[in-house]
């Protein structure tokens, strides 16, 4: 089974940036599109964005997109969320997670699309 590794989160103001990782180990036997979702305190978990197999393709919720950039480095088996501009609703567990299916499958912004999860990591913005 992969795991996968959150790390970058921290405590941040209003109006600043926060860059997460997600590194992938462990039986990597296939590779799919990729993507990031975050949890709340009481909320239920929410599709942030997510990435093609190859990176050629992104997609983004609306409510971080133009401040949120995902990547990702299939030679280092890493993904990445650039977070700018962060609001006090940013707030929360932000987890990676790799996309079931084969590598042709299009983008998916649903939990259940998703076969693997890391612990998460969190992510504080203070006003």
């Amino acid at each position: 089974q992969v795991q996968l590794v959150e790390s970058g989160g921290g405590l941040v103001q209003a109006g600043g940036s926060l860059r997460l990782s997600c590194v992938a180990s462990g039986s990597i036997f296939r590779i799919t599109a990729m993507g990031w979702f975050r949890q709340a305190p009481g909320k239920e978990r929410e599709f942030v964005a997510s990435i093609s197999w190859n990176g050629g393709s992104t997609y983004y919720a609306d409510s971080v997109k133009g401040r949120f950039t995902i990547s990702r480095d299939n030679a280092k088996n890493t993904m990445y969320l650039q977070m700018n501009s962060l609001e006090p609703e940013d707030t929360a567990v932000y987890h990676c997670a790799r996309q079931a299916g084969p590598f042709f499958s299009v983008l998916r912004t649903l939990v259940t699309d998703f076969d693997s999860w890391g612990q998460g990591t969190q992510v504080t913005v203070s006003s």
